[in-house]
C-alpha cells in the first residue's frame, strides 16, 4: 500500500510541471521580473484606444451636424467632415444675421456671471464651514454632518418645488441673486464633505504654533490652511462651477426674462414649433464648452491630488 501511494506522488510530482508548463508560458507573456511584457502593454493601449473612440466619437458627431448645410442635416452619412461643409452656423451663432443680432455672448456673459458667483460664494461657504466641522467640537456637529450627507441622497427634482417657493417668498425671481442662491444651496453640503475629510489630514500642530505665536482663527485658516488645501479647493470650486455651468432645470423655472437667459436656456430657443435648428444647436454646444475644457486643462494638476488627498486619514 505504502508503494502504490509512493509511486503514484511521484507521478504527479512528474506530471505537475508539465501540466504548469503552458500556465507559466501564459504569464511570462504579460509579467516580467522588471516591468510589464511588451504584449501586455499592448493590450493596455489597445483597451485605451478603444475607450477614447467610445468616448471621442459622439462629440465628433456633433462636430459632423454643426459644419453640415441645412439641406443636409438629415443624411445618413457616417463622414467626419460632411460634403459641402459650411461654417454658416458659426457665423449666423456668433455675427447674427440681417434684422436678427445674435445672442450668443448674452447667453455665455449670464452663465459665466452666474457660475463664476456661484462657485465662489459657494466656495467660501464650504471652505470655513468644513473647518468649523474639522477642528471644532461643538453640540450638534455629527447630526450636522449626517444631515448634510443626507441632502445628497435626494433626486434635485425634488427640490424644485421648495427652491421656487424660497426664491418667490424672497421676491428674487429673474435675478442673479435668487439663481446664485439656488445653485449654492445644491453645491455646498457635498463641498463640505469633501473638504472637512482633507481638513482632517492637516496636522493640528502647525495652527497651533501659529495661535501661540498670536495669530487668529481667521489668519490661520488664511495664511496656513489654505496654501495646504489649494487642491481641494480647485476642486470644490470646479465642481461648483459645473454643476452650476450645465444645468437647466432650476434655471428654467427661476429665469423666465430672455436677456437673462444662460447658455442651457439659449440652446432651447433653438427648439421651434415645428422644427429644431440642430445645426446651431451642435455649433452651440461645441462653442460652450470651450470655457469648461480650458478650465479643466487648468486645473488637471490639482484634480488627482485634490479628489485622492484626504481619502485616508493618517
Amino acid at each position: 500500500m505504502k508503494r502504490e501511494e509512493f509511486s503514484l506522488s511521484a507521478v504527479e510530482a512528474a506530471a505537475a510541471p508539465a501540466r504548469a508548463w503552458p500556465r507559466l508560458r501564459v504569464q511570462a507573456l504579460f509579467r516580467r521580473p522588471r516591468g510589464d511584457s511588451p504584449i501586455k502593454r499592448l493590450f493596455i493601449h489597445m483597451a485605451l484606444w478603444v475607450a477614447c473612440l467610445v468616448a471621442i466619437y459622439p462629440v465628433l458627431r456633433v462636430v459632423t451636424i454643426s459644419l453640415r448645410p441645412a439641406n443636409k442635416l438629415l443624411t445618413t452619412s457616417l463622414a467626419i467632415i460632411p460634403e459641402d461643409a459650411t461654417l454658416a452656423n458659426y457665423i449666423e451663432l456668433l455675427v447674427g444675421r440681417p434684422g436678427r443680432p445674435t445672442e450668443f455672448y448674452l447667453w455665455i456673459w449670464n452663465s459665466l456671471l452666474i457660475t463664476v458667483t456661484t462657485a465662489t460664494v459657494g466656495l467660501l461657504l464650504s471652505a470655513t464651514a468644513a473647518y468649523a466641522f474639522s477642528r471644532f467640537r461643538f453640540p450638534g456637529r455629527d447630526a450636522g454632518l449626517i444631515f448634510l450627507l443626507s441632502t445628497q441622497m435626494f433626486p434635485a427634482a425634488m427640490l424644485l418645488l421648495p427652491l421656487f417657493i424660497m426664491i418667490a417668498r424672497l421676491k428674487l425671481i429673474n435675478s442673479y441673486l435668487g439663481i446664485v442662491i439656488a445653485y449654492s444651496v445644491t453645491a455646498v453640503p457635498f463641498s463640505i464633505w469633501m473638504l472637512k475629510g482633507y481638513y482632517d489630514t492637516i496636522p493640528r500642530d502647525l495652527e497651533e504654533a501659529a495661535l501661540i505665536d498670536g495669530a487668529s482663527r481667521l489668519g490661520v485658516l488664511w495664511h496656513i490652511i489654505r496654501p495646504l488645501s489649494t487642491p481641494a479647493l480647485a476642486i470644490a470650486f470646479l465642481f461648483n462651477f459645473m454643476s452650476s455651468w450645465n444645468e437647466y432645470i432650476v434655471a428654467r423655472i427661476i429665469l423666465n426674462k430672455r436677456e437673462m437667459y444662460t447658455w442651457p436656456l439659449g440652446l432651447w430657443t433653438f427648439t421651434e414649433q415645428y422644427t429644431v435648428l440642430w445645426g446651431k444647436f451642435a455649433a452651440a454646444s461645441i462653442l460652450v464648452a470651450v470655457p469648461v475644457t480650458l478650465l479643466f486643462l487648468y486645473s488637471s494638476r490639482w484634480l488627482l491630488s485634490g479628489l485622492t488627498l484626504g481619502g485616508v486619514k493618517e
